[in-house]
């Protein structure tokens, strides 16, 4: 069993700052990978940022230079550093784990997600 929480979410100013936090837990062999998601109401979800156990990075175009993502292996966990912060990255953010078990298998998981609005 593995759980992935996220935590850091709120309501912040346009220009602003948040930092969203994820740890991932349970029967965890290694992680591959660790990112970030993010859903608004009626609209796909959508990749963030993400990084691998090698620190390996990827943002899309809409947050790049705006937010970074860090991990730290030993803790299981990963931060999204979101500065600048505008209307539109308004949504419910998600985090996800690819977790190798003990058995070796590899397995998706994902948190249940934190909103952030940005609003004036």
């Amino acid at each position: 069993q593995v759980q992935v929480v996220e935590s850091g979410g709120g309501l912040v100013q346009p220009g602003g700052s948040l930092r969203l936090s994820c740890a991932a837990s349970g029967s965890i062999f290694s992680i591959n990978a660790m990112g970030w998601y993010r859903q608004a109401p009626g609209k796909q979800r959508e990749l963030v940022a993400r990084i691998t156990s090698g620190g390996s990075t990827n943002y899309a175009d809409s947050v790049k230079g705006r937010f970074t993502i860090s991990g730290d292996n030993a803790k299981n966990t990963v931060y999204l550093q979101m500065n600048s912060l505008k209307p539109e990255d308004t949504a419910v953010y998600y985090c996800a784990a690819s977790v190798r078990g003990y058995t070796l298998r590899v397995d998706d998981y994902w948190g249940q997600g934190t909103q952030v609005t940005v609003s004036s």
